[in-house]
């Protein structure tokens, strides 16, 4: 499989942030791929810069050095613009802090990024509601819904864009244990069917070992 067919591609990413005592090393040359329809848990101890790298991946942020591919597209070198157009287009986050947009409701908090895009399917949102549980709070605001019923909103809005890279980040953290494993089973299937490639970044061994594949950051580097 050549670059240009990988959902994601770097090499030779490092990110260096500016301390109060100097600079402070986050990546060190990480080399990553996924391909469509893969998943790959990225585990590592807090502050060992999962969430950074994750942020470069979707082009949230921007690496100090190396290459940085997205649905065949090299985001290095990018202006802010072009990079927020390949995220709209091709890549979806789901943060662990649901970020749902207060003043609107379900359904629009589901179609928000796949009207941005140009792919508002309603028949889309429709099922990824059903499928999902929330048939009945469509009408609803965030504010009325539970932690569970968040997340699978921010599940549906991401699936709804039809990216071509999924990116998670702790996305059960903030949920019981029963809610995290019915939201995480969702999130899979629902990967599974539309063949997106997830990178999820999680702390927990038990949601690691149902992605396809593990990585571990450590002192800037992957193993």
């Amino acid at each position: 499989m050549t670059q240009a067919d990988l959902a994601l591609f770097l090499s030779g990413v490092q990110k260096t942030f500016a301390g109060a005592d100097g600079p402070v090393p986050v990546l060190g040359g990480v080399d990553m791929t996924l391909a469509p329809g893969e998943t790959l848990a990225l585990t590592g101890e807090s502050g060992s810069g999962k969430s950074t790298l994750l942020h470069i991946a979707g082009g949230l942020e921007v690496a100090d050095a190396g290459t940085v591919r997205v649905a065949g597209q090299e985001l290095t070198g990018m202006s802010d613009s072009d990079r927020a157009a390949v995220r709209c287009r091709d890549v979806a986050v789901i943060f662990q802090q649901f970020n749902l947009i207060p003043s609107l409701n379900v359904t629009d908090n589901i179609a928000f990024q796949a009207r941005l895009a140009g792919r508002a399917d309603m028949a889309l949102i429709g099922e990824l509601a059903t499928r999902l549980g929330l048939s009945d709070q469509m009408r609803k605001y965030p504010e009325a819904l539970s932690g569970g019923q968040q997340q699978r909103v921010a599940i549906a809005r991401a699936i709804a864009a039809r990216p071509q890279v999924l990116l998670a980040d702790e996305p059960t953290g903030n949920l019981d244990e029963n809610t995290a494993v019915q939201v995480l089973d969702q999130l899979l299937t629902l990967v599974a069917d539309t063949g997106a490639a997830l990178l999820l970044v999680t702390h927990s061994p038990v949601i690691a070992a149902r992605m396809g594949r593990r990585l571990h950051l450590s002192r800037g580097v992957l193993a």
